[in-house]
């Protein structure tokens, strides 16, 4: 851990950063590298902390569509049990002969055409428990689709920053100083206007003999630019009022350190703001290396070519 003398007396600890500063009741990093908080919640009831609208739309697609068709074959399966307890003698039109595994198969697929309201008609239900079953599977049919189909909408219309950070965060040279530098890039066709940035760093640091979290705002070389249509380098110029004044490569590895970083921007495509967050631990930073340019001109000269397999590709240099 860092002794709190080798932090540079000029830099100014920012308090008002949402995290705690008792570095004894944190484990891991600040955020995960995806940008959300890396919490854990407990002393709730699992179904009070959890937002399943969330949890829906937040997450992969594969899981998603996964889920819809569980569902939907874990009801189907249900009713179609329940149809086959109360007797399939009670649903006209089902053939009575063969294995009670075709007898429920057919119970299965009146079950799912009555759950989709498709409505063959070549099974229909008899008597009162049947029927009642059949409008009741319906009606909640129409409600799970609708739920279905507001998810499928919200997960296409959620507004949605699709920026990719680089993997490494690199001191490089800046200038006649160094600079601490990460590199982001839109990836999708998207038009981002407007685009902030904001870096802030973390550090747990021992102060009278107990490890306290500092937070550090870093000034950027460039914290607002009109449009973000390539990459874009934010850059920390290591100033002498840089809380990272002096820092060597031992230093970074150790020390417990973090940063964080956040960026918001308008989409014309959502006509929204969205935003992005991420973080590198010193782990994660690599000590001279230089990012290399990720676009260039077409060789038609006609158009700008931004290779986003190079966002993450950086020389070692020489600091």
């Amino acid at each position: 851990m860092l002794l709190l003398n080798s932090i540079n007396a000029k830099a100014k600890a920012d308090k008002n950063t949402g995290f705690g500063t008792n570095a004894n009741s944190y484990g891991g990093r600040f955020v995960n590298k995806n940008g959300t908080a890396n919490v854990e919640k407990r002393g709730m009831h699992f179904l009070h902390r959890i937002s399943w609208y969330h949890t829906m739309i937040d997450m992969s697609g594969w899981k998603f569509i996964l889920i819809i068709l569980a569902f939907y074959v874990a009801i189907n399966f249900i009713f179609a049990s329940v149809y086959y307890g109360i007797g399939i003698e009670h649903l006209n039109g089902i053939q009575n002969s063969g294995s009670e595994w075709v007898k429920f198969g057919q119970a299965y697929f009146f079950s799912a055409q009555t759950f989709t309201t498709v409505g063959y008609g070549h099974i229909s239900p008899s008597g009162f428990l049947t029927s009642a079953l059949s409008a009741a599977e319906a009606l909640i049919g129409l409600l799970s689709f609708a739920i279905a189909t507001g998810l499928f909408f919200g997960r296409f219309s959620k507004p949605t920053a699709f920026l990719k950070f680089s993997h490494n965060a690199v001191i490089a040279p800046y200038g006649e100083i160094t600079g601490l530098m990460i590199r982001t890039t839109p990836f999708k066709n998207t038009n981002f206007t407007d685009a902030e940035a904001k870096m802030t760093l973390g550090m747990s640091v021992d102060e009278n003999g107990k490890m306290t979290n500092k937070f550090y705002a870093l000034e950027l070389e460039l914290d607002k630019i009109n449009a973000l249509t390539l990459s874009w380098t934010l850059v920390h110029p290591i100033t002498e009022d840089s809380p990272l004044y002096k820092f060597t490569a031992a230093d970074f590895k150790k020390t417990n350190g973090e940063i964080l970083v956040f960026i918001k921007t308008f989409d014309d495509m959502f006509s929204n703001t969205v935003a992005a967050r991420t973080s590198y631990t010193f782990d994660e930073l690599v000590y001279g290396a230089k990012f290399e340019p990720m676009y260039t001109r077409s060789d038609d000269n006609s158009r700008t070519i931004l290779n986003l397999d190079k966002l993450n590709m950086f020389n070692n240099v020489d600091l």
